[in-house]
Protein backbone atom coordinates (compact mmCIF):
# COMPACT_ATOMS: atom_id res chain seq x y z
CA UNK A 1 0.00 0.00 0.00
CA UNK A 2 1.16 3.70 -0.87
CA UNK A 3 1.78 6.19 1.59
CA UNK A 4 -1.31 8.31 0.54
CA UNK A 5 -3.86 4.99 0.58
CA UNK A 6 -5.24 2.07 -1.46
CA UNK A 7 -5.57 1.77 -5.11
CA UNK A 8 -7.98 0.04 -5.34
CA UNK A 9 -9.11 -1.71 -9.00
CA UNK A 10 -12.71 -2.59 -9.26
CA UNK A 11 -13.73 -5.14 -11.83
CA UNK A 12 -17.96 -5.35 -11.74
CA UNK A 13 -20.37 -5.50 -15.20
CA UNK A 14 -23.08 -4.63 -13.09
CA UNK A 15 -23.33 -0.43 -13.40
CA UNK A 16 -24.96 -0.03 -9.75
CA UNK A 17 -23.69 -2.56 -7.92
CA UNK A 18 -19.98 -0.93 -9.10
CA UNK A 19 -21.76 2.42 -8.93
CA UNK A 20 -23.05 1.84 -5.57
CA UNK A 21 -19.56 0.06 -4.13
CA UNK A 22 -17.18 3.02 -5.77
CA UNK A 23 -19.53 5.49 -3.80
CA UNK A 24 -18.96 3.58 -0.30
CA UNK A 25 -15.27 2.93 -0.79
CA UNK A 26 -14.67 6.58 -1.35
CA UNK A 27 -15.92 7.52 1.93
CA UNK A 28 -13.10 5.01 3.56
CA UNK A 29 -10.14 6.54 4.66
CA UNK A 30 -6.91 6.21 3.36
CA UNK A 31 -8.63 5.22 0.00
CA UNK A 32 -6.19 7.12 -2.95
CA UNK A 33 -7.90 5.99 -6.14
CA UNK A 34 -10.24 3.58 -7.35
CA UNK A 35 -10.68 2.68 -11.19
CA UNK A 36 -13.37 1.07 -12.69
CA UNK A 37 -13.37 -2.29 -15.47
CA UNK A 38 -16.47 -4.15 -16.55
CA UNK A 39 -14.90 -6.75 -17.84
CA UNK A 40 -12.02 -8.72 -17.31
CA UNK A 41 -9.62 -7.95 -20.60
CA UNK A 42 -10.12 -4.13 -19.13
CA UNK A 43 -8.99 -5.09 -16.26
CA UNK A 44 -6.18 -7.01 -16.96
CA UNK A 45 -5.08 -3.65 -19.46
CA UNK A 46 -5.68 -1.34 -16.43
CA UNK A 47 -3.20 -3.30 -14.73
CA UNK A 48 -0.59 -3.14 -17.22
CA UNK A 49 -1.02 0.24 -17.17
CA UNK A 50 -0.65 1.04 -13.23
CA UNK A 51 -0.09 -0.06 -10.14
CA UNK A 52 -3.09 -1.44 -7.44
CA UNK A 53 -2.85 -2.54 -4.43
CA UNK A 54 -5.74 -4.82 -4.41
CA UNK A 55 -8.05 -5.77 -6.92
CA UNK A 56 -11.97 -6.32 -5.91
CA UNK A 57 -13.24 -8.60 -8.49
CA UNK A 58 -16.34 -10.23 -10.05
CA UNK A 59 -16.77 -13.56 -11.17
CA UNK A 60 -19.68 -13.69 -13.40
CA UNK A 61 -18.14 -11.16 -16.05
CA UNK A 62 -18.48 -11.03 -19.23
CA UNK A 63 -15.81 -12.52 -22.30
CA UNK A 64 -13.17 -14.15 -20.50
CA UNK A 65 -14.99 -13.77 -17.13
CA UNK A 66 -14.10 -13.71 -13.26
CA UNK A 67 -11.78 -16.66 -13.15
CA UNK A 68 -9.82 -16.45 -16.24
CA UNK A 69 -9.42 -12.69 -15.33
CA UNK A 70 -7.79 -13.98 -11.85
CA UNK A 71 -5.87 -16.35 -13.79
CA UNK A 72 -4.36 -13.62 -15.97
CA UNK A 73 -3.33 -10.77 -13.45
CA UNK A 74 -1.80 -13.38 -10.83
CA UNK A 75 0.42 -14.60 -13.60
CA UNK A 76 1.51 -10.79 -14.91
CA UNK A 77 1.54 -9.42 -11.62
CA UNK A 78 2.24 -12.36 -8.40
CA UNK A 79 1.96 -10.00 -6.07
CA UNK A 80 -1.18 -8.10 -6.75
CA UNK A 81 -4.06 -9.05 -3.82
CA UNK A 82 -7.26 -10.17 -5.30
CA UNK A 83 -10.68 -10.20 -3.60
CA UNK A 84 -13.48 -12.08 -5.29
CA UNK A 85 -16.91 -10.56 -5.06
CA UNK A 86 -19.75 -13.04 -5.95
CA UNK A 87 -23.10 -14.44 -5.37
CA UNK A 88 -22.37 -18.23 -5.67
CA UNK A 89 -20.30 -20.57 -3.08
CA UNK A 90 -20.01 -23.62 -4.54
CA UNK A 91 -16.82 -25.47 -3.60
CA UNK A 92 -15.71 -26.11 -7.02
CA UNK A 93 -15.84 -22.67 -7.45
CA UNK A 94 -13.80 -21.66 -4.68
CA UNK A 95 -11.56 -24.42 -5.27
CA UNK A 96 -11.08 -22.96 -8.96
CA UNK A 97 -10.69 -19.60 -7.14
CA UNK A 98 -7.89 -20.95 -4.87
CA UNK A 99 -5.98 -22.42 -7.97
CA UNK A 100 -6.61 -19.12 -9.86
CA UNK A 101 -4.45 -17.32 -7.00
CA UNK A 102 -7.45 -15.52 -5.24
CA UNK A 103 -6.64 -14.41 -1.75
CA UNK A 104 -10.14 -13.81 -0.56
CA UNK A 105 -13.70 -14.16 -1.15
CA UNK A 106 -16.52 -12.75 -0.27
CA UNK A 107 -20.57 -13.20 -1.15
CA UNK A 108 -22.20 -10.34 -3.15
CA UNK A 109 -25.12 -9.10 0.03
CA UNK A 110 -22.27 -8.85 2.97
CA UNK A 111 -22.52 -6.47 4.98
CA UNK A 112 -20.27 -2.98 3.84
CA UNK A 113 -18.01 -3.13 6.96
CA UNK A 114 -17.15 -6.57 6.68
CA UNK A 115 -16.56 -6.36 2.52
CA UNK A 116 -14.06 -3.61 3.78
CA UNK A 117 -12.45 -5.50 6.32
CA UNK A 118 -11.82 -8.12 3.66
CA UNK A 119 -10.78 -5.74 1.29
CA UNK A 120 -8.27 -4.30 3.47
CA UNK A 121 -7.00 -7.51 4.79
CA UNK A 122 -6.37 -8.92 1.31
CA UNK A 123 -4.34 -5.69 0.59
CA UNK A 124 -2.21 -6.02 3.93
CA UNK A 125 -0.94 -9.52 2.61
CA UNK A 126 -3.78 -11.57 4.94
CA UNK A 127 -6.13 -13.95 2.99
CA UNK A 128 -10.23 -13.46 3.70
CA UNK A 129 -12.52 -16.35 2.92
CA UNK A 130 -15.84 -16.17 3.44
CA UNK A 131 -17.48 -18.30 6.24
CA UNK A 132 -19.32 -20.67 3.86
CA UNK A 133 -16.23 -21.05 1.89
CA UNK A 134 -14.75 -21.48 4.90
CA UNK A 135 -16.86 -24.34 5.77
CA UNK A 136 -16.06 -25.63 2.03
CA UNK A 137 -12.47 -25.75 2.16
CA UNK A 138 -12.49 -27.60 5.54
CA UNK A 139 -14.89 -30.11 4.56
CA UNK A 140 -12.47 -30.65 1.61
CA UNK A 141 -9.97 -30.63 3.69
CA UNK A 142 -11.19 -33.17 6.15
CA UNK A 143 -12.29 -35.49 3.28
CA UNK A 144 -8.97 -35.67 1.90
CA UNK A 145 -6.91 -36.10 4.91
CA UNK A 146 -9.17 -38.90 6.33
CA UNK A 147 -8.57 -40.63 2.88
CA UNK A 148 -4.85 -39.96 3.14
CA UNK A 149 -4.91 -41.80 6.57
CA UNK A 150 -6.94 -44.66 5.86
CA UNK A 151 -5.00 -48.09 6.95
CA UNK A 152 -6.16 -51.64 6.32
CA UNK A 153 -9.60 -49.83 5.74
CA UNK A 154 -9.58 -47.91 8.83
CA UNK A 155 -9.80 -43.98 8.71
CA UNK A 156 -7.79 -42.05 11.49
CA UNK A 157 -9.21 -38.90 12.21
CA UNK A 158 -7.01 -35.91 11.72
CA UNK A 159 -5.84 -33.57 14.67
CA UNK A 160 -8.18 -31.11 16.17
CA UNK A 161 -5.54 -28.72 15.86
CA UNK A 162 -5.25 -28.83 11.72
CA UNK A 163 -9.00 -28.57 11.14
CA UNK A 164 -9.85 -25.60 13.83
CA UNK A 165 -6.94 -23.63 12.15
CA UNK A 166 -8.10 -20.48 9.75
CA UNK A 167 -5.53 -18.30 10.34
CA UNK A 168 -3.13 -17.50 7.89
CA UNK A 169 1.19 -17.34 9.38
CA UNK A 170 1.19 -13.73 9.81
CA UNK A 171 -1.78 -13.95 11.53
CA UNK A 172 -0.49 -16.91 13.91
CA UNK A 173 2.47 -14.53 14.27
CA UNK A 174 0.77 -11.60 15.79
CA UNK A 175 -1.41 -13.47 17.36
CA UNK A 176 1.63 -14.97 19.26
CA UNK A 177 2.91 -11.47 20.21
CA UNK A 178 -0.39 -10.18 21.24
CA UNK A 179 -0.09 -12.70 24.08
CA UNK A 180 3.21 -11.68 25.29
CA UNK A 181 0.71 -8.61 25.69
CA UNK A 182 3.16 -6.62 22.84
CA UNK A 183 0.94 -3.16 21.18
CA UNK A 184 -0.17 -2.58 17.67
CA UNK A 185 3.57 -0.71 18.00
CA UNK A 186 5.49 -3.12 19.41
CA UNK A 187 4.38 -6.15 16.90
CA UNK A 188 4.98 -3.65 14.30
CA UNK A 189 8.64 -2.91 14.79
CA UNK A 190 9.10 -6.45 15.52
CA UNK A 191 8.05 -7.54 12.16
CA UNK A 192 8.65 -5.03 10.52
CA UNK A 193 5.63 -4.17 9.12
CA UNK A 194 3.27 -0.62 9.98
CA UNK A 195 0.81 -0.18 13.19
CA UNK A 196 -1.92 0.21 10.45
CA UNK A 197 -1.14 -3.33 8.69
CA UNK A 198 -0.64 -4.85 12.54
CA UNK A 199 -4.54 -3.67 12.90
CA UNK A 200 -5.86 -4.45 9.45
CA UNK A 201 -4.62 -8.10 10.86
CA UNK A 202 -5.58 -7.91 14.03
CA UNK A 203 -9.44 -7.52 13.22
CA UNK A 204 -8.74 -10.04 10.64
CA UNK A 205 -7.68 -12.23 13.88
CA UNK A 206 -10.85 -11.42 15.23
CA UNK A 207 -12.93 -11.90 12.82
CA UNK A 208 -11.98 -15.82 11.72
CA UNK A 209 -12.09 -16.62 15.88
CA UNK A 210 -15.35 -14.87 16.32
CA UNK A 211 -14.32 -13.26 19.10
CA UNK A 212 -14.91 -9.64 20.59
CA UNK A 213 -11.46 -8.69 20.90
CA UNK A 214 -7.79 -9.19 21.87
CA UNK A 215 -7.74 -10.92 25.02
CA UNK A 216 -10.73 -13.34 23.42
CA UNK A 217 -8.61 -13.89 20.87
CA UNK A 218 -5.87 -15.53 22.85
CA UNK A 219 -7.76 -17.07 25.24
CA UNK A 220 -9.70 -19.34 22.10
CA UNK A 221 -5.92 -19.74 20.12
CA UNK A 222 -4.42 -21.26 23.63
CA UNK A 223 -7.68 -23.28 24.05
CA UNK A 224 -7.19 -24.29 20.39
CA UNK A 225 -3.34 -24.80 20.87
CA UNK A 226 -2.79 -22.15 17.40
CA UNK A 227 -0.44 -20.55 19.93
CA UNK A 228 2.50 -21.83 22.15
CA UNK A 229 1.56 -21.04 26.11
CA UNK A 230 4.15 -18.10 26.86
Amino acid sequence: MTPTGLRILLVEDDELFRLGLQVRLQKEPGVATIAEAEDGETAIELASQQPFDVVLLDVGLPGIGGIEACRHLKQQHPQLPILILTSHSQSALIARLIEAGAQGYCLKGVAAEKLVLAMRSVAAGASWWDQTATQEIRSTFESHTLESHRVEGEAVEPTGAALSNPLTQRELEILTLLATGKTNQEIAATLYITPGTVRVHVHAILHKLEVRDRTQAVVVALQKQLIPKA
